[in-house]
C-alpha cells in the first residue's frame, strides 16, 4: 500500500447503507474511500408480521440478539408507534457499527450488550465472553435478529447454558446485481491495484466478488489490490481466494485509517 503522501482509496464492500457511512467517516479521517458493495441486503418476505409479533412480546426476553447494523434497521423498521426498549431486556451486538445502530434507534447503552471498546475482537465468542457468560440463562427466552444464513455459535452455547433460542430470519444476503455500473466500478480498479485497497468485512463479499461476470485477466488484478479485512475468519477467506496481501485491522474507521500507514507495499 501506498504511504501517507499518496494513500490508496480504501473500497468499502460492506452493503448499504453502512458503505456511505464508512466512506464518510474515513474521509473525514484524511483516507480517500469510495463505496463498492459486494453485497445487498434483501428484506424476507413475510417479516413485518413476524417483527410486528416479536415486538409484542420484547418484554419476555432477556437477550434480543442483533447480528448486524442491517439487523437492527429491519427489526426497528417494525417498531410500533410509542413501544420503547424494555428495561430488562438486553439488546445484544458484536462491534461498534450494531452498537451505534441501536443507539441511533433510542437504545440506551446500559441495555446494550457487547464486547467492549479495546476488545481484541469482535465476535459472537468475545460478546459471550465479556457480557454474557456470566449471567445465568436458565429458561430465559433470547431471540437473535440475522440474516437468513449465518454462524450458530451464540445459540448453540446460549442453550448449552439453558436459554430457549429461537431466531428471526430479518433479510437475506445477495451478491450485487452486476449492473453496467458495476462492472465498470470493477474494471477501473483492476486498471490501477496498487491505487487501492479492499476493506472486507464479510466473507461472502469476497465470494460475491470472486464469483463476479468478468475475464479472468481483471479477477487476477483484482486479487492483486491489497487487503483489510475486520475478523481473522475475513483474513483467512482472503488468503485461500489467493490475495497476496491480507492484514487484519479491527472494525472502527481511525484503526483502518492508521493501517494505511503501517501496512506494507504489495509484492509484485
Amino acid at each position: 500500500m501506498r504511504r501517507a503522501a499518496a494513500l490508496p482509496t480504501v473500497l468499502v464492500t460492506r452493503p448499504q447503507p453502512q458503505a456511505d457511512e464508512w466512506v464518510a467517516r474515513l474521509q473525514a479521517l484524511g483516507a480517500p474511500a469510495q463505496a463498492l458493495p459486494l453485497m445487498r441486503i434483501v428484506r424476507r418476505e413475510g417479516f413485518d408480521a413476524a417483527v410486528r409479533a416479536a415486538w409484542s412480546e420484547l418484554a419476555r426476553h432477556r437477550l434480543v440478539m442483533f447480528v448486524s447494523p442491517n439487523a437492527v434497521l429491519a427489526f426497528f423498521a417494525g417498531r410500533p408507534e410509542g413501544a420503547v426498549w424494555p428495561a430488562d431486556t438486553l439488546a445484544g451486538a458484536t462491534g461498534p457499527g450494531t452498537i451505534a445502530a441501536l443507539r441511533a434507534q433510542g437504545v440506551e447503552a446500559r441495555s446494550i450488550a457487547a464486547p467492549p471498546e479495546d476488545a481484541a475482537s469482535f465476535d459472537a465468542e468475545s460478546l459471550w465472553r465479556h457480557a454474557l457468560a456470566g449471567l445465568d440463562w436458565a429458561e430465559q427466552q433470547v431471540l437473535i435478529v440475522r440474516g437468513e444464513e449465518g454462524r450458530d455459535w451464540l445459540a448453540a452455547t446460549l442453550r448449552q447454558a439453558g436459554a430457549r433460542v429461537e431466531a428471526l430470519a430479518a433479510y437475506a444476503r445477495a451478491e450485487p446485481a452486476w449492473t453496467a455500473a458495476e462492472r465498470a466500478a470493477l474494471a477501473a480498479v483492476g486498471r490501477d491495484p496498487a491505487a487501492q485497497v479492499w476493506l472486507f468485512s464479510s466473507s461472502q463479499c469476497i465470494d460475491h466478488l470472486m464469483a463476479a461476470p468478468v475475464e479472468p485477466a481483471l479477477r487476477a488484478a483484482l486479487r492483486s489490490v491489497p487487503v483489510l479485512a475486520t475478523h481473522p475468519r475475513i483474513a483467512e477467506t482472503a488468503r485461500a481466494a489467493g490475495f497476496a496481501v491480507v492484514m487484519p485491522v479491527r472494525p472502527h474507521p481511525l484503526e483502518v485509517r492508521q493501517a494505511l500507514d503501517a501496512s506494507p507495499e504489495p509484492r509484485a
